[in-house]
C-alpha cells in the first residue's frame, strides 16, 4: 500500500514540465537560503577597513625640567594610526569628528584632549593623573560595528601604553648598563683594593691603640702604687721623694700617650663612619641591581631585596655596639670629680652622640622594612615597585646623612672634650709633681697630697679602661665591614672560584645582570613594555568565519525546506487516489463515508499506510535538499569539512528528522501544525547556540536547549567539520534521531484522537470564508 501511494505521487510530480520545475525549486530554494547567508558572512571581520572612525588631536604637548624636550603623545598616536589599516581612520578636527558621529558619517570618534601629554607625564610626579582619551560611539547604525570600533579604540590605548612603557624601560636599561660597565672597569677594581687595604690598616691601628690605652692604664696603676709608697718613704728619706718624682714623670708620659691615643681614636671613628656611609652606597647599588632585574625575573629581584633587608637589619648591631660603647664612656666620665670643669661638657657631648646614633639606627630599621615590603611588590605591580625603589634610595640618602651628622658631632663636640680631659690629666700630674718637689720642706702634709693623687689616678684608669673597650669595639666593627666588602666583591666577581653558597648565588645574579646589560636594549625594553605575549593554540581549528557559521545556516535551511515542502505539497490523500491504489476504480464505495484519513481502512488501506505512503515523497525531496545544501557548502563555497561523509550524513539525518516533524504536525493539525512548525523555527534560531554560546542566552533558552533538535544537529555538524572529541559525533547523531520517536508517536498513535478535532477546526475556519 505504501509503495503504491509513493509510486502514484512520483508519477504525478513528474507528469508535466511545471511539476518538475516546482519539484526542482523545492530542492534548490533551501540551498540558496543557506548559501547566501554563509557567503555573506564568510569574512566580515576581514573587511573592517571600510568602517570610518574619526581621530582628532587637540594635544598641546608637555615640557618639564625633568624632560627638557617637548613631548607630544597625541602626535605619536596620529603617526601610528597613519600606518594602521585596521579601520578607515579619518583625521579631522574635534568638532567635525563629534558631529560626524552624530550624523552617522563616522561609526566612532577618538578625541585626544589638550592635556593628554601632561597627564601622562605625571607618572614622574607625586600627584599622578590618569590620562584619558575621549571616545564617541554611534550605537544605532549597526549592532556589530560598535564592537569592532571598540576593539580599534582598545588597540590605540594598548599601543600608547606599550610605547610609553618601552621608552621608560629603555632609558632605565641604558642607565643600568652604564653603571655595570663602570663597576667592571679597572678604576673601580683598584678603588676597591685600596679601600680594603685602608680598612685593614685602620682596624690594626684601632686594635693597637686599644692595647696602648690598656698599657697606660696599667702604668698609671703602678704610678698610684709608687705614690702611696713614696708617701710613706718620704717621711724617713729624701731619696724616696726623688723616686716618686721619676714615677710622676712616667705618669706625664702616659698622659701624653693618652692624648695621642685620643687622636687615633678620633681618626678611627671618622674612618669607620665613612665606611658605614660607603656601605650604604653599596646597598644602593644592589637595590638598583635588584630593581633592574624586575620583568626578567621578578622572583630573583624579590629574593635580592629580601637579602638586602636582612643585611641592613643585621647591621643594626653595629649601632648597638657603638651606642653601648658610648654608654660605657658616659659611665666612666661620670666617675670623674664634679669639680672637673670638662666633666659636664663631655657628658652632654656623649649624650648628643648617642641620640644621633639612635636616629641613624632608626633610619636603618626603616630602610630594612622598606626593602622587605618592596620584595613583595615587585611580582605584583611594576609601577608600585618603581615608587618603592625611589623611596628606598631616598631612605638610604637619609641614613647616610644621619651617619654624616654623627661624624660631624663627634668631631665638633666629643673630640674637643676628650682633648680637654687629657689636658686635665696632664695638669693634675704636673701639680702632683710640684707638690712632691716641696716634700723636703713639707713632710707633715705628705699624706694628704698622696691621697689626692691616688684618687685622681683611679678615676683616670677607669676612663682609660672605657676608652680601651671603645677602641676594641670600633676595631671589630671595621673588621666586620671589611669582611662584608670582601664578600660583596667576590660575589660581584664573575670569575671568583671561592666563597660560600650565598656568594655563588650572588655571582650567578651578577652574571645574569651582566647578560641583561650587554643584551639589546631595544629588545629588552620591548619585552618589559609587553612582558606577556598571547600564543594562540587552536583546538579543532575552523578555517574562517563563514565555515564557523555554516552549520547554523545549513541546519536552518533544512528546516525551512521542510516547511516549504508542507506548504507546497498535499499531506492528505484524496479518495480518488485511495481508490486507484486499492484497484477500486476512480471512487471509493459509498460505505466508505466522508472523505478523510482512515476511511478506506476496511479495504486494507490503514492510517499508517496513508501516513508513510504520502511521507515517502516528502522524505525523498528532503534528502535531496539536504544532499544539495551539504555538497554546495563543501564544493561550491569551500566550507571546511575534515570528514565530508560525516558532514553529509548529518544533513541526511537532519532532513529526515525535520521533514518528519513538520509533516507530522501538518498531518495532525493542518494549517495550525504549519504555524507550530514556524514557531519552532523561530525558537530554535534564538536558542540553538548556533550564533551565541548557549551560556550567554537567557535562562529560559538555557533550559529549553536540550529539548530542541537544532543544537544537536549543529554540534554534530561541527564535529564532522573540525573533528570529534571521543564519541561526541555519534552521541549528537543519536540525540538527533531520538526526536523521531515523539514525532512518529504523534503521527501514528496520537493522531486518531485529534482527527475529529482537526476536522472541526478546519470546518470552522472554512466557514469564515476568509481562512
Amino acid at each position: 500500500m505504501i509503495w503504491g501511494i509513493f509510486k502514484r505521487d512520483m508519477c504525478h510530480a513528474t507528469r508535466n514540465v511545471i511539476a518538475v520545475i516546482v519539484s526542482m525549486g523545492l530542492v534548490v530554494v533551501p540551498a540558496l537560503y543557506a548559501w547566501f547567508n554563509i557567503a555573506a558572512s564568510w569574512n566580515p571581520y576581514g573587511n573592517t577597513k571600510a568602517l570610518k572612525v574619526a581621530v582628532a588631536n587637540n594635544d598641546k604637548g608637555y615640557k618639564s625640567d625633568l624632560i627638557p624636550v617637548r613631548v607630544n603623545v597625541g602626535e605619536t598616536i596620529i603617526s601610528t594610526l597613519h600606518a594602521n589599516d585596521q579601520l578607515d581612520w579619518q583625521f579631522v578636527k574635534s568638532d567635525k569628528a563629534i558631529d560626524g558621529v552624530k550624523s552617522g558619517e563616522y561609526y566612532a570618534a577618538i578625541v585626544i584632549p589638550k592635556g593628554f601629554s601632561a597627564d601622562m607625564m605625571t607618572l614622574f610626579s607625586p600627584d599622578i593623573k590618569h590620562a584619558q582619551l575621549k571616545y564617541y560611539l554611534n550605537e544605532k547604525i549597526n549592532p556589530i560595528a560598535p564592537h569592532i570600533t571598540d576593539q580599534g579604540a582598545t588597540t590605540v590605548v594598548n599601543t600608547i601604553d606599550k610605547t610609553f612603557a618601552k621608552t621608560i624601560a629603555q632609558v632605565g636599561l641604558d642607565l643600568a648598563s652604564s653603571i655595570l660597565h663602570y663597576s667592571q672597569s679597572p678604576q673601580m677594581a683598584e678603588y676597591m683594593r685600596n679601600l680594603n687595604g685602608n680598612l685593614t690598616t685602620m682596624a690594626d691601628t684601632l686594635s693597637g691603640a686599644s692595647q696602648q690605652v690598656t698599657s697606660y692604664s696599667q702604668l698609671l696603676g703602678s704610678a698610684n702604687d709608687i705614690v702611696d709608697s713614696t708617701g710613706k718613704l718620704l717621711a724617713s728619706a729624701t731619696k724616696a721623694g726623688k723616686q716618686a718624682q721619676n714615677a710622676l714623670k712616667q705618669g706625664k708620659s702616659g698622659a701624653t700617650s693618652f692624648t695621642s691615643a685620643g687622636v687615633n681614636v678620633t681618626s678611627s671613628v671618622n674612618t669607620a663612619l665613612d665606611q658605614v656611609s660607603g656601605a650604604f652606597d653599596q646597598v644602593a647599588a644592589k637595590v638598583n641591581k635588584a630593581f633592574d632585574a624586575i620583568g626578567k625575573d621578578s622572583d630573583t629581584a624579590a629574593s635580592q631585596l629580601t637579602t638586602l633587608s636582612e643585611q641592613v637589619s643585621s647591621s643594626e648591631s653595629l649601632y648597638d655596639t657603638y651606642i653601648t660603647s658610648l654608654n660605657h664612656m658616659h659611665e666612666s666620665v661620670e666617675q670623674l670629680p664634679d669639680s672637673d670643669s670638662a666633666k659636664q661638657a663631655l657628658l652632654e657631648a656623649i649624650d648628643r652622640e648617642i641620640t644621633l646614633l639612635e636616629a641613624a639606627k632608626g633610619d636603618s630599621q626603616k630602610l630594612a622594612q622598606q626593602l622587605k615590603d618592596a620584595s613583595t611588590q615587585v611580582t605584583q605591580d611594576t609601577a608600585a615597585a618603581e615608587r618603592s625603589r625611589k623611596e628606598i634610595l631616598n631612605r638610604i640618602t637619609s641614613a647616610k646623612q644621619s651617619i654624616s651628622n654623627v661624624r660631624d658631632d663627634y668631631a665638633t663636640n666629643v673630640k674637643p672634650k676628650i682633648d680637654a680631659l687629657a689636658s686635665t690629666v696632664s695638669t693634675l700630674i704636673s701639680q702632683t709633681d710640684s707638690m712632691i718637689t716641696q716634700l723636703s720642706g713639707t713632710a707633715d702634709g705628705l699624706d694628704d697630697v698622696t691621697g689626692d693623687v691616688g684618687t685622681n689616678v683611679t678615676s683616670i684608669r677607669s676612663t682609660l679602661g672605657a676608652i680601651a673597650k671603645k677602641l676594641d669595639s670600633s676595631a671589630a666593627t671595621v673588621k666586620e665591614l671589611i669582611t662584608k666588602l670582601e664578600t660583596g666583591g667576590n660575589a660581584g666577581d664573575g670569575n671568583s672560584d671561592g666563597g660560600d653558597g650565598d656568594n655563588d648565588a650572588d655571582s650567578g645574579e651578577s652574571d645574569e645582570l651582566r647578560a641583561l646589560a650587554t643584551a639589546n636594549a631595544s629588545t629588552l625594553s620591548t619585552l618589559i613594555s609587553a612582558p606577556v605575549a598571547l600564543h594562540r593554540v587552536s583546538v579543532y581549528p575552523i578555517a574562517n568565519y563563514g565555515s564557523a557559521m555554516a552549520p547554523f545556516y545549513t541546519i536552518l535551511s533544512i528546516w525551512v525546506g521542510a516547511i516549504i515542502l508542507c506548504a507546497m505539497l498535499k499531506v492528505t490523500i484524496s479518495d480518488r487516489e485511495k481508490a486507484h491504489v486499492l484497484g477500486l476504480g476512480d471512487t471509493l464505495p459509498r460505505i466508505a463515508g466522508p472523505s478523510g484519513p482512515g476511511n478506506a481502512s476496511r479495504w486494507g488501506l490503514r492510517l499508517d499506510h496513508e501516513y508513510f505512503g504520502r511521507y515517502a515523497i516528502f522524505a525523498l525531496l528532503a534528502l535531496l535538499q539536504g544532499t544539495l545544501v551539504c555538497l554546495g557548502d563543501t564544493y561550491f563555497l569551500g566550507v571546511q569539512a575534515n570528514h565530508a561523509l560525516q558532514f553529509l550524513a548529518v544533513g541526511w539525518l537532519a532532513a529526515l528528522v525535520f521533514s518528519n516533524i513538520v509533516y507530522t504536525l501538518t498531518v495532525s493539525f493542518g494549517d495550525i501544525g504549519k504555524a507550530v512548525a514556524v514557531v519552532l523555527l523561530v525558537m530554535q534560531v534564538a536558542g540553538s547556540g548556533g550564533t551565541f554560546p548557549i551560556e550567554t542566552l537567557p535562562k529560559f533558552f538555557q533550559t529549553l536547549y536540550p529539548f530542541l533538535p537544532f543544537p544537536h544537529a549543529i554540534d554534530a555538524m561541527h564535529a564532522a567539520m573540525a573533528g570529534s572529541y571521543g564519541n561526541e559525533y555519534l552521541l549528537d547523531m543519536v540525540y538527533l534521531a531520538l526526536f523521531l520517536i515523539p514525532s512518529l508517536l504523534l503521527g501514528l498513535v496520537l493522531r486518531k484522537p485529534v482527527i475529529r478535532l482537526n476536522n472541526w477546526v478546519s470546518r470552522n475556519l472554512e466557514s469564515t470564508k476568509v481562512m
